[in-house]
């Protein structure tokens, strides 16, 4: 509980006890007035200054102005009746701050678990200067700097550890617990917190476009994207609160009049009580509160489980999801490519991959990299010019003054190169050099070891269609599709094939139906962009693809996929409970209260029990680790 909730609990307990200490002993006269009035000031000043604010800023119609109104008004019908009782003013005013205080304490909690990844946000990093570390602002390391991150640190700036090892805690990243080992060589993020040993890192980004600035930015623009829900609950208040207090005031002044015109008692005392009550019933708190603060707790507990949601709006959207797209690699697969085989070499398989390296050097494609690994030297760049990517096929370099191809069948097609099939299941890298067939190199990727049980439980969630894109052979394509229980599969894919089989999925899907790509890639950005809903793979994931993307799974698994579906379902479910259970109870008691059935007390249940009955339920959003 934060200092402010603290103050309130406060307020609420000395207006509750003054209150009970006039209903208990019975206190009368000026005495009583006088502590009624005490208890009232106490609770409910804020309220009064907000209506005040609101009404100079012709800001009229909100819940503070349905409350001042309401309970002024009761205190001025009880004086006007000599009745000397202020006891319903005063209990409206003190819970309906029970009520906030309620919602306080919700959304406090839901910001908790957000709290806990802004907590990543590195103070400082550490630069060696003259032998002695000096901590300095983040913002100021550009890149390809050396900094130092001592055991219990943050990790401040994405890089390469270059010297030393140790375990990092990434569960504010990813939701993982284990920790995770990293050496000399391995890629490490930023957000991450140093356990055991010291590194040297040398880093790769600057702050800003670090892994830690990204999320946070995330996380901080979540609430500008709101939910279809939300905007109509907003708009509904609007309209609904100016709309009610017309009818209060109708309720106070025409049947009165009617009366007085049929020859009765106009009653006006009777008929300002109803219309007051009507005001307390009315008050819209349980949706307007509710509802936003259901999808904040549902981001709030994602982001928990590492799953990183850019908007209520991407969570309701996620709710309704049918079809889930995969790209293979770095997706499905772990995207740690290898080199299994050299075949048909005209040369020394050394040699092969020695062109095949070079040719790719200037490329961060994960079989460029494995080329490279496979190669096992330092690339000498100044060997290479002409450096040409042949979209979905490959490349084109100039070698040692040797014209070289590396790439697909696609592209040996293209240059009219006869080549050798391969009877090998994996990536076919075909190279030729000056315009000669020279041999191929098959590189094999490995499934991600949950990916089989991500399409199982995603299909238990209710997805109805699990398809796979890749620009892989069909061989490799149907034999990761077949092994994983994928639906429909198509292989030999361009980046521009990928968003036309999309756009054909979407065509055909029912009209509230939702389609959903989850990727990794650069190549996947238009991808991810044209489907309902994108979801990228946040660890491996490459900068294009998360900032394209709607949902980021921070640990890169794609069991998160169907468990962010029960989140944002659980979430979607909780609103309309809220949405169901507020009006239907709000509508009956403003009939009671109409025909004169229902009294202030039944206001208090019908205003602010309401309200604390949806936040309660709202706060189940947060409750996701079972799910």
């Amino acid at each position: 509980m934060n200092r402010k909730q603290k103050k309130m609990l406060i307020r609420i307990a000395i207006a509750a006890l003054l209150l009970g200490a006039v209903k208990l002993f019975k206190i009368g006269g000026w005495a009583g007035i006088a502590l009624y009035a005490a208890s009232y000031i106490t609770i409910g000043y804020d309220i009064l200054r907000k209506a005040f604010r609101g009404i100079i800023n012709h800001q009229v119609f909100d819940e503070n102005f349905l409350m001042a109104v309401a309970t002024v008004g009761a205190i001025a019908l009880a004086i006007y009746e000599k009745t000397g009782d202020f006891a319903e003013a005063v209990s409206v005013m003190l819970f309906y701050q029970i009520g906030e205080l309620f919602q306080s304490y919700a959304v406090g909690k839901s910001r908790r678990n957000i709290a806990a990844l802004m907590d990543i946000r590195p103070d400082y990093a550490n630069i060696e200067r003259d032998g002695k570390l000096e901590q300095v602002d983040p913002d100021q390391i550009p890149a390809g700097s050396v900094i130092v991150v001592q055991p219990g640190e943050k990790v401040p700036i994405d890089g390469e550890v270059i010297e030393g090892a140790s375990s990092l805690d990434t569960a504010a990243l990813t939701g993982e617990s284990r920790p995770r080992d990293v050496k000399a060589g391995d890629d490490i993020i930023s957000g991450c917190i140093n356990l055991t040993g010291m590194l040297r890192i040398q880093t790769t980004k600057a702050f800003g476009e670090s892994t830690v600035s990204k999320i946070l930015e995330l996380v901080e623009d979540s609430s500008s994207h709101k939910s279809k829900s939300e905007n109509f609950i907003s708009k509904f208040a609007r309209v609904y609160t100016p709309a009610v207090c017309y009818g209060a005031l109708a309720l106070a002044v025409l049947p009165p009049v009617v009366r007085l015109m049929l020859g009765h008692p106009a009653q006006w005392g009777d008929w300002v009580y109803r219309a007051l009550t009507f005001l307390v019933i009315s008050c819209p708190c349980a949706l307007v509160i509710s509802i936003p603060l259901s999808f904040f707790a549902g981001i709030g507990g994602a982001s928990k489980e590492g799953v990183l949601i850019k908007g209520s709006n991407y969570l309701e959207t996620l709710s309704k999801v049918k079809t889930v797209v995969f790209d293979k690699t770095g997706t499905l697969t772990q995207g740690v490519f290898e080199v299994s085989g050299v075949h048909h070499s005209e040369m020394e398989n050394e040699k092969l991959l020695e062109y095949a390296a070079l040719a790719e050097c200037a490329s961060s494609h994960p079989i460029s990299k494995s080329l490279q690994r496979a190669y096992g030297k330092a690339i000498d760049r100044d060997r290479v010019r002409d450096i040409q990517e042949i979209s979905g096929k490959g490349v084109s370099a100039v070698v040692d003054g040797h014209a070289v191809l590396a790439g697909n069948d696609k592209l040996m097609a293209l240059r009219g190169i006869p080549f050798i099939g391969c009877h090998s299941v994996g990536t076919i890298i075909h190279i030729a050099i000056d315009g000669q067939y020279a041999g191929h190199i098959v590189i094999s990727d490995v499934v991600k070891p949950h990916a089989k049980e991500a399409i199982e439980r995603l299909k238990h969630a209710g997805v109805e269609k699990t398809v796979m894109l890749t620009g892989d052979s069909r061989r490799v394509a149907d034999q990761v599709a077949g092994a994983l229980g994928v639906d429909e599969v198509h292989s030999e894919l361009l980046p521009a094939d990928k968003v036309a089989q999309v756009e054909k999925l979407l065509a055909v899907k029912g009209g509230k139906d939702k389609l959903a790509f989850v990727g990794d890639g650069i190549n996947d950005a238009p991808v991810l962009s044209r489907a309902d809903i994108g979801i990228a793979m946040g660890a491996m994931g490459s900068d294009a693809a998360i900032e394209a993307a709607d949902v980021v799974l921070m640990d890169d698994d794609p069991l998160k996929i169907a468990k962010a579906i029960r989140i944002s379902r659980k979430c979607i479910r909780i609103v309309y409970e809220n949405i169901a259970f507020a009006l239907i109870v709000k509508v009956l008691c403003l009939l009671l209260v109409a025909v004169g059935a229902a009294n202030m007390w039944a206001a208090i249940f019908g205003d602010v029990g309401v309200m604390v009955i949806a936040v309660l339920n709202a706060i189940r959003a947060l409750r996701v680790s079972k799910l």
